[in-house]
């Protein structure tokens, strides 16, 4: 049994907050640079220079990529053969969160209806998972509400086609125009139940955007689903363009034989993660 102490666990939650909130994935970046190289419409294409342009300098000056910092999204794989001294996991994480955000914009309040800011963006959403080993693996996620609140969730009937799916996410970024800040990555989770597709479409969004679904029909789905999405003109800011999204992720459950849960978790041109293994 191999113990990890409460304190390493803010230390290292901190640091992620604070380098999820102002360094991009080096693989997203990629992909916004093509979209600024590939990107036909005027409007759009200075939209893109322009997006470059601010991941570029805040990674340079240590300032956030965006003012919505977000609230902390905390995926924890804890391998059962670890044990947490000095306090609990959920503790050290939303002290970490606390702490992480002492210099950025706090945007969580402590009841939905009475909206009263907590003051310190805690508490975090924190998904603890069970794993094999004796470490733990932190990926910090934190997630902006211009694109959240473009998320949607649909019941299918099992009897419905691929194409049925691809033509609702293909909807759902349509609609949403310039709110989620195109372009978007697109997390899709299906299959479960309610609250597990849920879960699959934000996992999603922490997948790196250059790793497809290891099952070649998904993968193939996430290719045809991208281009069906491009092809709606929508285009980065909602300025029209070729790049409205930039990557789709399609994570999968097993599922009842009555149903099909889809949810659709959009993410901003700022989808952000960090991750450290301790």
């Amino acid at each position: 049994m191999r113990e990890i102490a409460y304190e390493n666990i803010v230390s290292t939650v901190r640091e992620l907050c604070i380098k999820a909130a102002t360094v991009l994935p080096d693989d997203l970046c990629r992909l916004l640079d093509k979209a600024r190289d590939t990107e036909k419409s005027p409007a759009g294409k200075s939209a893109m220079e322009d997006i470059v342009a601010n991941y570029e300098f805040a990674a340079e000056a240590e300032l956030p990529i965006c003012q919505d910092t977000g609230m902390a999204v905390v995926f924890c794989n804890l391998g059962q053969d670890a044990h947490i001294s000095g306090g609990l996991l959920s503790d050290a994480v939303n002290e970490g969160v606390r702490q992480g955000y002492v210099t950025l914009r706090k945007s969580v309040v402590a009841d939905p209806l009475r909206r009263v800011n907590t003051g310190d963006n805690t508490p975090a959403v924190i998904h603890i998972q069970l794993v094999e080993g004796e470490s733990l693996e932190i990926n910090v996620a934190p997630k902006g509400f211009g694109s959240e609140n473009m998320s949607k969730m649909k019941m299918f009937l099992p009897s419905c086609k691929r194409e049925d799916i691809e033509r609702f996410i293909a909807e759902c970024i349509s609609v949403a125009g310039s709110n989620p800040c195109p372009p978007v990555v697109v997390g899709v989770g299906l299959g479960g139940t309610v609250e597990k597709a849920a879960l699959l479409a934000k996992t999603a969004l922490a997948r790196p955007v250059g790793e497809r679904n290891p099952d070649p029909f998904y993968a193939k789905m996430e290719e045809s689903t991208l281009k069906r999405i491009n092809a709606t003109g929508v285009g980065p800011q909602g300025f029209g363009g070729i790049n409205t999204a930039v990557a789709v992720n399609i994570e999968t459950y097993p599922t009842h034989i009555a149903g099909l849960p889809c949810v659709v978790n959009v993410g901003c041109h700022v989808t952000r993660h960090a991750s450290a293994t301790i």
